[in-house]
């Protein structure tokens, strides 16, 4: 489920996981940000991914993947059975994205989510000016093989986590190799945000 981003966004999402944690990688794509945790984190990592050429990859790797579809929700899980459930390049991916995360921020006590920011100034221009779908190197794909059913922007996704009492722990803006700190929403390719369950508990 991945798209081609870079690694920046990988290495900022290292940071945000504890040493030996447990994590759960929804639309893990070909396992190289679970292979990253397990290294350099000694995270305790399970993988769910659709694409079974992926999968392959991923068990090759060594890693610990499962076989599903993310929309159908995660049942075989208990709340808060992971420390952390990552969605990197997934969220805009999938059929439900509002009942995937309901079932991600169950499931974990922190999830970590990336996406590409479709208001970025250059797919802004690109319609503007263009009149035609945006291609950016966050949303590489033409409108006739996008993987990406949904389009959200970082401002959409601040206002979401606000309607739905999800809180904004961190969050971090990638632009072209480098991050964005100044109009993320304009400027920003990536939007990374780790976010909890507003009614849950805080964690001491």
């Amino acid at each position: 489920m991945k798209s081609n981003t870079g690694s920046l966004e990988h290495d900022i999402i290292v940071t945000l996981v504890k040493p030996g944690a447990s994590v759960l990688d929804l639309g893990c794509g070909d396992g190289d940000l679970m292979t990253r945790l397990v290294k350099e984190k000694n995270a305790r990592a399970q993988g769910i991914e659709l694409n079974e050429p992926a999968i392959y990859k991923c068990v090759a790797k060594g890693l610990s993947v499962f076989h599903g579809d993310i929309d159908s929700g995660l049942p075989e899980y208990d709340d808060a059975s992971f420390d952390y459930v990552i969605l990197s390049q997934s969220l805009q991916q999938v059929q439900k994205p509002d009942a995937v995360l309901k079932e991600a921020l169950r499931v974990g006590a922190e999830v970590i989510v990336s996406f590409p920011n479709f208001a970025h100034y250059t797919a802004r221009l690109q319609i503007a000016l263009g009149g035609k779908t945006p291609i950016t190197p966050s949303l590489p794909y033409e409108w006739y093989n996008t993987p990406n059913l949904h389009f959200l922007s970082i401002s959409d996704f601040i206002g979401y986590c606000s309607k739905r009492d999800i809180r904004i722990k961190k969050s971090a803006f990638v632009g072209r190799n480098r991050r964005i700190r100044i109009l993320p929403n304009l400027f920003a390719l990536i939007g990374i945000f780790l976010i909890a369950d507003g009614k849950r508990k805080a964690k001491t």
